[in-house]
């Protein structure tokens, strides 16, 4: 007659989860390997330096309330376009403007781009962007000296033909 048991022996218990954590680390180390070549995670390099400006931002902000300024922003067909009139609805020719594109969750796809006008306070540029989310950073400036800063985020659903 046989007399040794048929059960689960600790060694089995052991090796069942050692396994378990030993996955368990090999994913998340995987995970935190591919997030780290994807984006760094910082905004800015250095958040104090940064956040000294913010009053001044705040002050900009006021005044770009008070110009009035109206603004239309747009993505379509392959073409950026940024339509600038005043508080008068008078079209604002002649400014700079500047957009920097950026991706949401990376920074490989960033790009500062100038916008030409091709009417009266209208401003565009041809520019294939490929599909996702984007933010765009605007900033128009005219000779007077005003500024007019604007943040918008909008969505390429597929890739323009160039």
């Amino acid at each position: 007659m046989n007399t040794r048991a048929t059960g689960i022996t600790g060694g089995q218990v052991f090796a069942v989860i050692a396994t378990f954590f030993a996955i368990t680390i090999a994913v998340n180390a995987t995970m935190a390997v591919l997030a780290m070549r994807s984006w760094s995670g910082l905004v800015v390099a250095n958040g104090y330096v940064a956040s000294q400006g913010f009053n001044k931002e705040l002050a900009e902000a006021r005044h770009q309330a008070q110009l009035g300024w109206r603004e239309s922003f747009g993505y379509l067909g392959g073409k950026l376009t940024l339509t600038l009139s005043d508080a008068q609805l008078r079209p604002i020719e002649k400014a700079q403007v500047i957009v920097r594109l950026e991706r949401p969750s990376t920074d490989r796809e960033d790009k500062d781009l100038v916008l030409r006008e091709i009417a009266p306070g209208k401003y565009e540029l041809t520019e294939v962007l490929s599909p996702g989310l984007w933010d765009a950073d605007a900033i128009a400036r005219i000779a007077a000296g005003a500024t007019l800063r604007r943040l918008y985020r909008f969505h390429v659903t597929e890739r323009a033909a160039k």
